[in-house]
C-alpha cells in the first residue's frame, strides 16, 4: 500500500452463519488496492462473492452476515471497526456508490432534486440555494440537457439510462477518491450500457477517482479495466492486468469464462460453456473451491485449496497446476 492508495483490502473475511451451525464463507481471505486514477474489475459468475465483496467495504452487511476478519483501508484509514454514525458520513464523501438496479436504489417519494441536494448539504454543509445550483451542474455534467426541468422529477418520470446517470451524479456530488460500481448497466439496452461506462471513465478521469467495477461482462473488462481480480468460490482466483489476463490467463476458471465469450478471430458453432454451477457459499469443496467444475481436477484438488502465488510479475494464480 502507498501513500496515495485510495483503497486497500486485506486478509477480508465476510462468513454468514446460517441456521444448523452453518457457515458461508462469502468472502474468504481477499486482498488487493485500488490506486487514483485506476480501475480495478471484479469479475465472475453470480454467486462468487463479488457484491458482498462491495457491501463489505461499504460496510452494510447485515445479520446474519458479519465482517470476521481483515482490513480496509480507505484512504490510509481502517474502516471496518467504525461506527454506523461514522460510515455514514464516509459514505457519498469517500466513497460512491452505484447499484445495479437505480429504480431500487433512488427514493420515489423525493424528487431527483431532493436527492441530489441532500447529499450535498449533508457532506459539503451547501446552503439549500447552492446545494442546487450545484445539483443543476452536477446533471448537465452527467449529460442532462434540461437539468433546470430534469431536478423536479420523480424518478419513475425517467428512463432506466436516466435514472443511472442520477445515480452517478449522487455517487461524484462530493467528488470521492473511490466510486464502486457494482453491474451498473445491468437493466439497461446495449447503447444505453456503453453510455453509461463512457461516463462513470469520464468522471473517473475527470475526478482522479479509483474504481471498482463489479460485472461477469468481459467485454466491459476488456474495454474499461486497467487490472482484473478473477473470483470464484470467495476468493481471488486470478490476479493480472487486462492485457496479461486476456493474453495469457492462466486459471481454468479463467479460461472458461474467456472461453464462452465470441470472438471475431474464429469461427466457431458452439461458444464454450462451463458445467456445472457456482456451489452456495455453505456448500464449497473441502479442497479447491473450483474442484466440481474443473476440467483438470487432480486427487490434490479435492483435498487443498491452493494458495494465490505468484506466477510472473504482478500476475497471480490460484491453482494446483502452476505449484
Amino acid at each position: 500500500m502507498t501513500n496515495s492508495t485510495v483503497l486497500s483490502v486485506e486478509g477480508l473475511k465476510t462468513y454468514f452463519y446460517l441456521d444448523d451451525n452453518e457457515i458461508a464463507k462469502a468472502v474468504d481471505h481477499v486482498d488487493f488496492a485500488i490506486e487514483p486514477g485506476e480501475t480495478l474489475a471484479l469479475v465472475g459468475e453470480s454467486g462468487s462473492g463479488k457484491s458482498i465483496t462491495s457491501l463489505s467495504i461499504m460496510n452494510l452487511i447485515e445479520k446474519p452476515g458479519k465482517i470476521v476478519d481483515g482490513a480496509i483501508y480507505l484512504n490510509g484509514k481502517n474502516i471496518v471497526d467504525l461506527s454506523d454514525k461514522k460510515m455514514t458520513e464516509i459514505r457519498g464523501k469517500e466513497v460512491g456508490m452505484i447499484f445495479q438496479e437505480p429504480m431500487t436504489a433512488l427514493n420515489p417519494v423525493y424528487t431527483v432534486g431532493n436527492q441530489i441536494v441532500e447529499v450535498l448539504r449533508k457532506h459539503k454543509k451547501m446552503s439549500s440555494s447552492v446545494a442546487k445550483k450545484r445539483a443543476i451542474e452536477l446533471l448537465k455534467l452527467v449529460g442532462f440537457p434540461r437539468a433546470e426541468e430534469t431536478i423536479k422529477e420523480h424518478p419513475h418520470q425517467l428512463s432506466g439510462g436516466m435514472r443511472q446517470r442520477v445515480m452517478i451524479a449522487i455517487a461524484i456530488a462530493c467528488e470521492p477518491k473511490l466510486l464502486i460500481a457494482d453491474e451498473p448497466t445491468t437493466a439497461l439496452d446495449v447503447t444505453i450500457q456503453a453510455q453509461i461506462l463512457d461516463l462513470i471513465d469520464e468522471m473517473k478521469h475527470k475526478f482522479d477517482m479509483g474504481v471498482l467495477l463489479i460485472t461477469h461482462d468481459l467485454g466491459v473488462v476488456a474495454e474499461y479495466a486497467d487490472r482484473v481480480l478473477v473470483m470464484y468460490g470467495g476468493q481471488i482466483v486470478e490476479s493480472a492486468t487486462k492485457q496479461t489476463l486476456f493474453n495469457d490467463p492462466k486459471h481454468p476458471y479463467t479460461n472458461g469464462l474467456l472461453a464462452s465469450l465470441p470472438s471475431l478471430d474464429k469461427q466457431t458453432d458452439r461458444l464454450g460453456a462451463i458445467k456445472g454451477t457456482v456451489p452456495p457459499a455453505h456448500r464449497f469443496p473441502k479442497g479447491c473451491r473450483f474442484s466440481t467444475r474443473c476440467p483438470h481436477v487432480m486427487e490434490k484438488c479435492l483435498h487443498a485449496n491452493p494458495d494465490l502465488i505468484p506466477e510472473s510479475d504482478g500476475h497471480e494464480v490460484r491453482c494446483h497446476l502452476f505449484k
